[in-house]
Order: structure tokens, then C-alpha cells, then sequence
């Protein structure tokens, strides 16, 4: 069970790194509604291990959030129901983005929808995260190569689809 102290301590932790995570979560996913769905689902799973009496340390749960997002958004597109499209005709238009900057995320979004999950969280994680080739294998359970291989074929196919 978990103390008062615990459970504030999580609280503050999940009210400094939220805007991280959910950063993270909208390159991955490309949508808000998913993103915050997906930071919710990571925020209570670093909750249960939190709050475990015995062995629910986390030496580092920033890093710890940040390896959960990023699992729990690839094993939720290896779901069936993760197939789901939204219905086309929509009632009316969304409104436009008047921030700085909008047209730039949506060419990023565009980029990054096209590539898989993984290739996703390797580029998101290596080049709007900057984290480092180890730490993105460490994140992802696969090795320092793959993530160099992975991060050069995704940033090519990126390329290629921008200039089409």
C-alpha cells in the first residue's frame, strides 16, 4: 500500500513531466486525443510500480516514464484494434493552428505518420528527445545497431516522402 508520501511524491512527479510526455506521446501517435489516452495509460502504469512496497523503487522515473510511453505505443499499434480509422466525412473543419510553427509540426506529422511504430519511437526519441543511440536502445530493448540502422532508414524514407 502505499504512504501519503508516495502518493504526493508521484503526484508531483506526474505534474513535472506531463507536458514531456505528452509531447513525446503527440509525435508518436500524430493525434491529441491518442496522445493523451496514451500518457494517462503510461502515467498509471509508473503509478503501479510506484506505489509497489517492495522492489517499487525507480532509480530514474523520468527515464522509467519515458521507456513506458514509448512501449506502451508500440505494443497498442501491434493490437488489432489499432487498425481503427477515423470515419472521413467529418460534420465540419477543424480549426486552423494560429501558433507559430503549425505548418512545421504538421509536415512532421505527416513524416512522421508514414513510417512504423518503432521507426517512430527511434526518431522521436533520438532527434526531438536527443537522447543518445545506448539510451534509445536501452528504451526500446534492441540493440545500439539497430537503432543507428533503423534511425538512417527511417530518416531516408522520410526524406523520400517529403520530396514526393
Amino acid at each position: 500500500m502505499a504512504s501519503d508520501a508516495d502518493h504526493a511524491g508521484f503526484e508531483e512527479f506526474a505534474r513535472s513531466r506531463a507536458a514531456q510526455l505528452y509531447r513525446s506521446a503527440y509525435l508518436l501517435c500524430g493525434d491529441a486525443h491518442t496522445a493523451e489516452d496514451l500518457v494517462q495509460e503510461t502515467l498509471a502504469k509508473v503509478y503501479d510500480r510506484w506505489r509497489r512496497p517492495l522492489g517499487g523503487r525507480i532509480d530514474n522515473p523520468a527515464a522509467y516514464a519515458q521507456t513506458t510511453l514509448t512501449r506502451t505505443f508500440i505494443s497498442g499499434r501491434r493490437r488489432r484494434s489499432s487498425g481503427e480509422v477515423p470515419y472521413a466525412d467529418l460534420p465540419a473543419a477543424p480549426l486552423a493552428d494560429a501558433s507559430d510553427g503549425a505548418d512545421l509540426r504538421l509536415d512532421l506529422q505527416e513524416l512522421l505518420g508514414g513510417l512504423s511504430a518503432v521507426d517512430r519511437a527511434v526518431l522521436v526519441l533520438r532527434y526531438v528527445e536527443d537522447l543518445g543511440v545506448d539510451e534509445v536502445a536501452h528504451h526500446l530493448g534492441i540493440t545500439p545497431g539497430a537503432v543507428k540502422n533503423r534511425s538512417m532508414r527511417a530518416l531516408a524514407r522520410a526524406r523520400d516522402r517529403s520530396t514526393t
